[in-house]
Order: C-alpha cells, then structure tokens, then sequence
C-alpha cells in the first residue's frame, strides 16, 4: 500500500487459473473461512463459468483519497481526472479537524461542481455521526453522500433520520447475514456493493435487484484480476447513477498485469474477461515468507471445502 489503507500496509491474497482465466482470492487475513468462502466464491464464477452480458461499456469512477493531509489530498485528486472524489474519515478519535482540512482541500482540487463523498468506516456512535456529518457537510460546500458512519442498521437508520445528507451502506450489507434487511429497515439511500465478498457478479446483482436502492460498486482493494469482477459487476447493474469507487489500484504501488485497469478521464472499461497476470510481475510481488505462503495454501483448501 501507498499510504495505511484499512489499517494495513501490504495487501495480501492468492491469483488462481481456472478454464475461462484467473481469479483472485483476496479475504482479509482476519476474515474467518466461512465468510472469506464467498470471496473464493467469486474468483471460482469468474474462472469457470464468466460473468452476466454487459449493459454499457465504461463505467465512472471517483478517485479515493485515504487519511493523508490536504496538500497530498489536493494531488491526488488533480492528478486523478475523476469529477467524484471519496474520502476516508474518523481514522482516529480525534481526527474532525484533519477531515475537515482533508475535505476542504479535496473541494478546491474539484472545484464548485465535483461530487463528494464521504466514509467512515463504521465508527462512529449516532450522535457523534450526526454532529460529524454536518460540519463535514459544511466544509465541503454539500456531500453526496456519507459511507457507513455507524456499525448497525438501527444505528444508520437512526443516522439518516437526523441528517439531510444521503446515507450509503457497505459493510452493513457485504457482512450482514441477510444483506437486504438496510434496505428494509430504511437505513441507507444508497447500497454500497462488492460482489467479491459478495460471492460473484451474479449474487451481487440479486441483492442489487431485492435491496432496490441505488448501487455504487466498490473495491474491495484488489489487484487487477479481482477488480475485474467488480468492473464486470457496474457494466451489468441495469442503473447506474453515481461514480463507482473502483480506482484503487492507485493505493498499490504495483499491480499483477502489465496493463492495469487505471481510470482515463474517470472511466474504466468494462472487460468481458478477465485480465492474465504478467509472469515477471508474479514473480516481483510473490510473498517473501514461505509460511504465509504455506497459510494461503491451507486456507485455500479449508474455505474450498466449504464452497463443496
């Protein structure tokens, strides 16, 4: 990583080649097997059997600015060519005043007209959220939306009933049992989607379909062969209003493919199949550790089992 991103510094996962080409098993370390099973899920639909027909070609995209201080937040977003930018909030208790600047910066790079999106990361309490939002919703002249500023769905609902900015779920859905019940609960305007925790494009669609809520399609810090499921995922939804936060290989300082899927003039390519990692880059970003590469291996074959 770039900069701490999610609390990490190195993203870890396993490239895998099936009959119709390579999938990525990227479960976060601390996931248990039963839910890191869905993210196999994934790679095994896009290696075996493909992704749903596309409905557009290209898809918007926001550039992703982590916890870093204005000036570098200003870069970042003149240098992306994105119009939607999404900032990461409340990396620390006391981080409201480096926000706000984060935020501030981030709407002069943009200018008046750009759109700006907020994510907390679900940790703030309902009435730190809520006095959050508002300030937060000042310095950057109005939000699009914020990102999961609460753990719950009482919580975001709570949220959304004592704020004028639109409230957008994720991991309230991606790590819920029963990933409709925000829309249900009338917790959030927005479904934040990632189908690779999700269990593929096709599952992903079907919460899309039952949560009938406008869809923005994250990453979920991928390479480029995993990103390409998410990418297959925006081209398929039938609707597609607001930017979708998929340039995040720039929180990478490398990537697996010689070509990677990086925004030009804020779009990405929707690809039909999946990208085919260059041999001299695996070899480059191969894990130096033979026992976390023994820990993969094993934990392929556990999360596998479950799939069975």
């Amino acid at each position: 990583m770039r900069t701490r991103f999610r609390g990490i510094t190195v993203r870890e996962g396993m490239l895998i080649p099936g009959p119709l080409g390579w999938g990525e098993f990227c479960a976060f370390p601390e996931y248990d097997d039963r839910e890191a099973a869905s993210w196999l899920a994934t790679a095994v639909e896009q290696m075996t059997i493909g992704w749903p027909e596309p409905v557009r070609d290209r898809v918007p995209i926001n550039c992703t600015v982590p916890a870093v201080g204005p000036d570098r937040a200003r870069e970042i977003v003149a240098a992306s060519g994105c119009r939607t930018a999404k900032i990461k909030v409340a990396d620390h208790p006391d981080s409201l005043g480096e926000d706000l600047a984060r935020v501030e910066a981030v709407r002069d790079a943009l200018g008046p007209h750009g759109a700006i999106r907020v994510d907390a990361n679900a940790v703030w309490d309902v009435d730190t959220a809520v006095a959050h939002i508002k300030q937060i919703d000042r310095a950057a002249g109005g939000l699009e939306y914020v990102e999961q500023p609460c753990r719950t769905v009482e919580e975001l609902a709570a949220v959304r009933r004592r704020v004028d900015v639109r409230i957008a779920a994720d991991e309230s859905i991606r790590r819920a049992d029963d990933p409709m019940r925000v829309a249900v609960a009338g917790a959030a305007d927005i479904a934040v989607l990632k189908c690779t925790p999700l269990g593929g494009v096709r599952r992903a669609l079907q919460v899309a379909a039952a949560a009938g809520l406008p869809t923005v399609v994250s990453s979920a810090l991928e390479t480029s062969v995993g990103l390409s499921a998410q990418l297959a995922l925006a081209g398929a939804l039938p609707e597609l209003e607001f930017a979708c936060g998929l340039g995040t290989l720039s929180l990478l300082t490398g990537d697996v493919v010689s070509d990677s899927l990086r925004p030009e003039n804020g779009y990405l390519p929707v690809p039909r199949t999946p990208p085919t990692p260059d041999p001299e880059l695996l070899e480059r970003y191969r894990h130096p550790d033979p026992e976390r590469t023994v820990w993969w291996r094993e934990r392929l074959l556990r999360v596998s089992r479950l799939l069975d």
